[in-house]
């Protein structure tokens, strides 16, 4: 079922756990689009970059609730793979979210090519972009493989670097 901005609201709704797959190498987001710029032309980072979310990550995990993301990467890394890295994953970090870095430049470990949330194990919402990484919407996957989802939850997982120990400058770990 197709979802609107409302697919957001189970970020309110879960109580024990979300996890994001991000698959895409590059994103295009309107509202981003400045502050990438910016990070190519080498500018400072703006004070407060990325505080809403930042804000709603420590809200959740404060709550008792995990906030877990995997984020495929691909060697050489994208200009957006660059800026994310730089400015704004450390923030989501600091927040309270468990991210890693799965290197996929020589396997992909059998990780599907679609982005994901996966609240509580027990739903599923995929997160749709056109090949630029231009978002085209969400939508809610009704009677989801659960236990699919969780193999590759637990795959990206356990292949993933913690960010905070990853060196984008390494190559692939097998």
């Amino acid at each position: 079922m197709r979802l609107g901005a409302e697919w957001m609201r189970y970020f309110d709704a879960f109580t024990v756990s979300a996890f994001r797959l991000e698959i895409q190498q590059t994103y295009t987001i309107p509202a981003e689009r400045s502050n990438v710029e910016l990070f190519l032309a080498g500018g400072e980072r703006p004070l407060g970059h990325n505080a809403a979310w930042h804000g709603r990550i420590e809200e959740i995990v404060s709550s008792g609730r995990t906030v877990q993301r995997a984020k495929a990467v691909r060697r050489p890394l994208t200009d957006y793979l660059r800026y994310q890295r730089a400015w704004s994953i450390p923030g989501n970090v600091a927040a309270g979210e468990d991210y890693r870095m799965v290197d996929i430049t020589e396997n992909d470990w059998d990780l599907p090519e679609q982005d994901f949330w996966l609240f509580d194990e027990a739903t599923v919402v995929h997160l749709d972009y056109h090949p630029d990484g231009v978002f085209i919407g969400a939508e809610l996957v009704e009677e989801p493989d659960l236990t699919q989802y969780c193999r590759w939850r637990d795959v990206a997982l356990s292949h993933g670097v913690p960010f905070d120990g990853w060196d984008a400058g390494a190559g692939p770990a097998g």
